[in-house]
């Protein structure tokens, strides 16, 4: 069978109990209701003049209910007599083409049919101003030949800066709308500047551009919408910053510290923007930022069908199964460090025919600590925080954090004949 079984065949992987982690379930019961109802401040109605033909932004990642909140925001500007039309924005996701990421959104059912308007998508990209220090501006050709443009997006911690904007409305304008194209001007001074480059372009968009409003969605520890804010382009810089700290406070996290393993069952662009949320994870790029669980190895063992073969983040785990690596697309994982400059993200690690043998390999390379000891959580991904897998030698632990509840019997993963997770 070669050396590597030789070598992993006998490497015991512990018996996992499920536990279930209990954070603030607090959720919008009817979220289109809500949408509604923040259309309807008198500030909101006020910008919207009738025959305005209106960009809407669309991203790339899994958004809870995203196509209810974009089929409000459509309908609210259809009566006011506007001519709304969705366009993805998603920098360089998707390949870096047009109908890549017309492919992304419409996965999250952002279909002309589901949202009740056009839904079109360009690469093309126009420089709307400069910069102070005369960096182009560029946003999408569409957006910019429109009379106006709603941003729409998840608000919530960054996966590689802390700033006042991390992931949201701000950063939906600089990244998002600015394509590729515009996403490669605002990285190329590198990562430890993106965080005030999203801001610096994100003010030069504002002013520009006709930003008509923002849409952010807050989501709670599992995955559900708990608020919808509307904002006017002019609130959206003082309103976003209390957003995100309000998105901060409802985040969900694996609540023992630290592990010798951590398994992911699948990463994807559609989880996070690194494949998997190192603000769970905590593997980071930027060497700085702390967060999440310290853990000593990480092994993946597939991707998402919605990241369409995307397996940015990848490069952050220690091993990987060989169907993870049969499953990427380089067209459209590799335009990511092309335009972010960061090439840890895409980078293949130590990768093993089965998924058996990437936990086993994961567990034998945790150092200063035999196989039989080692300590070791699976998740389904860093989107479901509910139930998680902990090893039996991690029971006295969980039995004394706030917040986790066993909920089963310690019982031995179970594989096919293909050596796979059933």
């Amino acid at each position: 069978m070669g050396s590597i079984h030789e070598l992993l065949k006998d490497v015991p992987i512990p018996r996992l109990v499920p536990v279930r982690q209990i954070f603030d379930a607090t959720h919008l019961e009817d979220v289109a209701a809500e949408v509604r109802r923040e259309l309807s401040r008198p500030e909101v109605v006020s910008v919207i003049e009738p025959n305005m033909s209106i960009a809407i932004t669309a991203g790339s990642r899994g958004i809870d209910q995203l196509a209810v909140v974009i089929r409000e925001v459509v309908s609210f500007l259809k009566v006011r007599g506007a001519k709304p039309f969705v366009i993805p924005a998603m920098g360089s996701h998707g390949g870096a083409t047009a109908q890549g990421q017309l492919d992304v959104i419409h996965g999250y059912g952002v279909t002309e049919e589901n949202v009740g308007c056009p839904v079109v998508a360009t690469m093309e990209v126009k420089k709307i101003g400069e910069l102070d220090d005369g960096r182009p501006i560029l946003i999408n050709r569409l957006a910019a030949e429109a009379d106006g443009i709603i941003s729409l997006n998840r608000i919530k911690a960054h996966t590689a800066f802390r700033g006042k904007y991390e992931s949201g409305v701000m950063k939906m304008l600089t990244i998002g709308l600015g394509g590729q194209a515009g996403a490669e001007v605002c990285h190329r001074e590198g990562i430890l500047r993106l965080g005030p480059n999203v801001e610096k372009f994100a003010f030069g968009i504002l002013k520009h551009a006709r930003v008509l409003l923002g849409v952010g969605i807050i989501e709670n520890a599992y995955d559900q919408v708990a608020m919808v804010r509307v904002m006017t382009g002019e609130e959206i810089p003082n309103e976003e910053p209390k957003l995100l700290q309000i998105a901060k406070s409802r985040m969900a996290c694996l609540k023992i510290p630290k592990v010798d393993v951590l398994i992911v069952d699948k990463i994807g662009k559609d989880i996070s923007g690194e494949g998997m949320d190192p603000n769970i994870a905590g593997r980071w790029i930027v060497p700085t930022i702390q967060g999440g669980i310290d853990a000593c190895r990480i092994g993946i063992l597939d991707i998402t069908d919605e990241t369409l073969g995307n397996v940015v983040g990848l490069g952050m785990a220690d091993t990987c199964s060989r169907r993870v690596v049969e499953r990427m697309s380089r067209e459209n994982t590799y335009p990511n460090s092309l335009t972010s400059t960061v090439t840890c993200l895409c980078k293949i690690p130590m990768y093993f025919d089965t998924q058996k043998e990437t936990i086993q390999a994961t567990i034998k390379m945790t150092p200063a600590k035999p196989p039989e000891e080692v300590t070791m959580i699976r998740i389904a991904s860093t989107l479901a925080m509910d139930t998680i897998y902990v090893s039996e030698n991690l029971l006295d632990q969980v039995a004394a954090t706030p917040g986790m509840e066993i909920l089963g019997e310690p019982e031995a993963l179970v594989f096919d004949e293909n050596g796979d997770l059933f």
